[in-house]
């Protein structure tokens, strides 16, 4: 079995996420990851909360609190947040700990050491009534390519565009909203990414099976020419600036740049699961230490992808060190919410914790990964979700397990009954369903969630079919033999069902495999004789209802609560 490592984009430490974070890059990262863990794959699924720069001060004087006591209590919440969805991290780290702190200066000394870094002194944004440099993403104006009158001082969401704050048009303070802004000198170190053009192509180029969306955002960013970038910042929260273990002489009241250390910080949160577990975490990230083995795969959306395939590697890459670098990036595109965009910063969407007082986790788990923002930007809307939700969930996949397990409860005693010969009918099923599952297989293995979605669907709606056809109900009256064979092939496809849903809807797979008295959830192999899964005799209980409807008035109160079509 192979040894596959697992990061998806660190959720940054001001607030809880909402459902377009969720769907753009934790789910289905960890829908991937129960998926291989399933097929019996070692698996280390690694995250972390993101928690250096300005937000987190900014957030932080905003609750009352000093930005270390915030993000202690921040990393507590967003990782509760991730349990309840049932995130199955295999650590959930932090970018503020002591070996993402080792691990950023270690880069930061080898890039220089190999003439990759230089100090300069730099023009930038000071805002005299903000008192203090601004952040790059805290300077916002006109793009000077798009026109975009929104963009930020470190990247144009119109375009797509890196930036400085100085290249922006008439720019102001995201802060206070204060235009009495003034370029002033501060010296800063500068990471040449234009010695490392080449060498970050030809490893993109190396990159054949990678999706058009990550591959054609990466190519942009070269074709338009790469920049040098600033990587240490004004600012007293973050990793401190040093040189041969001492702080650097004229940056003692400066940090790295957060976009330098977060992706460092995959390496760290590894560490900090090593540590806690009593193991090597060498072997997944050096490739003289054992990791030449492991798979590495990334999962983001897409407006982290030009930090993972330039600005990261051109840190991995350029340290000379042998540095696993990631295999496969699976990017995507942006869940909106009714067409504008979910907003943190403006309350707008619902987010993780809000999304659980409504419903339990598998309902949004399968509506952002069977719908999710895939191929292209998807919107969310609650009519939308109301109607997938019955359909699939409700009328699908849970009306067939109550139903054959109830009628067993009613006319067999509540057990797997023996007698009768499966026949032609039960023959097709057997190949369809096999075809069904090969079909899921390949999907998930391609990381095409949708399509892996609608296959897993379109199985279970064979056993739905099939129950229409054996009709063990109407059998029964005549020939309880043959309608044993219905319910026991339909017993034992709630069991399969159970399986094949489990990396999606964790929570629900455990119920219904309960309810024939199982406990496998492994992906099922091919070839696999899923049909005397059960041992005759074996008892089986209907769980309570697995999927309820949601009901009009449902939507209309959320759509109070949250807003509707009108936002």
């Amino acid at each position: 079995m192979a040894r596959i490592l697992i990061t998806s984009a660190l959720p940054y430490i001001n607030g809880i996420k909402h459902l377009g974070n969720l769907a753009g890059s934790m789910l289905p990262a960890d829908v991937w990851a129960r998926f291989k863990r399933g097929q019996g794959h070692d698996v280390l699924y690694i995250c972390a909360t993101d928690e250096h720069g300005t937000p987190a001060e900014l957030a932080a004087a905003a609750a009352g609190q000093d930005v270390r006591t915030y993000c202690d209590e921040q990393h507590q919440i967003q990782k509760a947040a991730g349990e309840a969805f049932g995130l199955s991290y295999d650590h959930f780290g932090r970018s503020s700990n002591p070996p993402n702190h080792r691990l950023t200066q270690h880069f930061a000394a080898q890039l220089e050491a190999n003439g990759l870094i230089e100090e300069r002194v730099d023009r930038m944004i000071y805002s005299i009534d903000d008192a203090r440099f601004l952040p790059d993403r805290y300077v916002e104006g006109t793009c000077p390519h798009c026109a975009y009158p929104k963009a930020r001082g470190d990247q144009c969401d119109n375009c797509g565009r890196l930036l400085d704050p100085t290249d922006l048009i008439d720019p102001y303070s995201s802060v206070s909203g204060s235009r009495n802004l003034e370029v002033r000198d501060t010296r800063h170190l500068y990471l040449l990414q234009t010695k490392l053009e080449q060498p970050i192509r030809d490893w993109i180029e190396s990159k054949g099976d990678w999706q058009t969306l990550a591959k054609s955002i990466a190519y942009k960013h070269l074709d338009e020419g790469l920049i040098d970038r600033g990587i240490t910042r004004d600012l007293a929260w973050g990793i401190p600036v040093v040189k041969d273990g001492f702080p650097r002489p004229g940056m003692e009241d400066k940090v790295f740049y957060v976009w330098f250390d977060a992706p460092i910080e995959y390496i760290g949160a590894t560490q900090e699961w090593a540590e806690k577990h009593g193991t090597t975490w060498r072997d997944w990230w050096r490739l003289d230490a054992g990791a030449e083995d492991v798979r590495y795969v990334q999962f983001m959306g897409k407006d982290n992808v030009a930090f993972h395939t330039v600005s990261f590697p051109a840190t991995i890459i350029g340290s000379g060190e042998p540095w696993k670098t990631v295999d496969t990036l699976k990017a995507f595109n942006w869940l909106n919410w009714y067409g504008g965009k979910f907003s943190t910063s403006q309350k707008r969407g619902v987010f993780m914790d809000q999304a659980l007082e409504l419903l339990p986790a598998d309902y949004w788990r399968w509506h952002l990964t069977a719908y999710g923002p895939e191929g292209s930007d998807a919107a969310f809307t609650w009519e939308q979700f109301q109607s997938t939700t019955n359909k699939d969930l409700a009328d699908v996949l849970g009306n067939f397990v109550n139903r054959i397990v109830k009628f067993t409860e009613s006319k067999f005693g509540g057990v797997v009954p023996e007698g009768g010969e499966a026949g032609p009918v039960e023959a097709k099923l057997i190949e369809d369903v096999n075809a069904g599952i090969a079909e899921t297989t390949a999907a998930f293995e391609a990381m095409e969630f949708r399509k892996a979605c609608q296959a897993l669907r379109a199985v279970w709606v064979l056993g739905n079919e099939y129950l229409q056809v054996a009709a063990p109900w109407t059998a029964f009256k005549t020939d309880p033999a043959q309608a044993a064979v219905g319910v026991r092939m339909g017993l034992n496809l709630v069991a399969l069902f159970a399986r094949i849903a489990a990396p999606v809807m964790p929570f629900s797979a455990v119920k219904i495999a309960a309810s024939v008295g199982a406990t496998d959830l492994t992906w099922p192999a091919p070839g696999e004789d899923w049909t005397t899964a059960l041992p005759l005799g074996q008892t089986v209980q209907a769980a309570e209802v697995l999927f309820r409807k949601i009901e009009d008035v449902q939507v209309a109160e959320w759509s109070e609560r949250f807003g509707g079509a009108e936002a």
